[in-house]
């Protein structure tokens, strides 16, 4: 058996890369059994057939795993946003930023577009890049660019965000040849269009591994006690222990340490506000 790792997936085939040759493989028999899904980015062993056929006789351990998009064992999430075209969603960035957060996984927020960005993109940089790390592009001048490819070096990134926020076009801009397919706004909708369509590794030139995801418009917070969600806000997380109450959810309690913070212009009040919206939507679960 020789191992190594699940770069794309689709038709009933995983096409698993060890070394520098590609395998097209089966599954073993038993994986269908156990219902265990197979991700993109899966460690694998795999048995060699004739040509370059094989069959995943064993996914190895993971460091960690994404529902959405589906694929295992990232180093970092390079959750990417436009500036204009389509206008940017709070509530979505954040949602973006738990999941990376409950899955241990570093986020860099890249907010693309940047030539049609304005005071859209000073608004994004202030609420976010004093927390995060945050990159601000533009395929289309170049802007960015450098500073994203370093970012991406020895790593194995998952480009995530909305459709038509310009993933693939950036990819496209950094690795020269590659020519994925890449799609338009709609004018009725203001939303983009799907051009990725399954997950796939891509290897860079100069050294790592990033993950083109099908784009989306909507992401469900992660499952979690309510005491939990204020650690995946690093503004919130620092200020735990220094509430009056022990598990202190920093909504109606008084002594709350957060709340000063908040009154204070410590914390600004837009990511506060949208904390409290998340944490009735937790509430909201516990009632069904």
């Amino acid at each position: 058996m020789m191992e190594g790792i699940v770069v794309k997936a689709y038709g009933g085939f995983y096409y698993v890369l060890a070394g520098e040759t590609e395998w097209e493989c089966s599954l073993r028999g038993r994986f269908r059994h156990e219902k265990q899904q197979v991700l993109v980015g899966d460690r694998v062993e795999l048995t060699p057939r004739h040509g370059r056929a094989g069959v995943v006789e064993k996914v190895l351990p993971r460091t960690n795993a994404l529902v959405r998009p589906p694929v295992a064992n990232v180093d970092q999430a390079v959750m990417v946003f436009a500036l204009r075209e389509p206008e940017p969603n709070p509530g979505l960035v954040d949602r973006f930023l738990i999941a990376a957060s409950v899955n241990h996984i570093e986020p860099i927020l890249c907010f693309n577009k940047s030539d049609l960005g304005g005071d859209t993109q000073l608004e994004f940089v202030a609420r976010y890049g004093h927390l995060f790390r945050v990159l601000v592009t533009s395929a289309k001048t170049g802007d960015g660019l450098n500073e994203l490819l370093q970012a991406l070096q020895n790593r194995v990134s998952v480009f995530a965000g909305p459709s038509g926020v310009g993933k693939s076009t950036l990819l496209n801009a950094l690795i020269p040849g590659l020519r994925l397919k890449t799609g338009t706004i709609s004018d009725k909708t203001k939303r983009g269009k799907h051009t990725t369509r399954h997950v796939e590794l891509i290897s860079l030139p100069a050294g790592g591994l990033v993950v083109d995801t099908p784009g989306f418009s909507s992401l469900d917070l992660p499952d979690m006690k309510l005491e939990d969600l204020a650690g995946h806000f690093p503004e919130i997380a620092q200020l735990q222990g220094e509430c009056y109450f022990t598990g202190c959810l920093h909504d109606q309690e008084p002594g709350c340490a957060v709340k000063k913070a908040v009154d204070a212009g410590a914390i600004q009040q837009s990511r506060y506000l949208q904390y409290l919206e998340f944490l009735n939507d937790l509430k909201e679960r516990r009632r069904y």
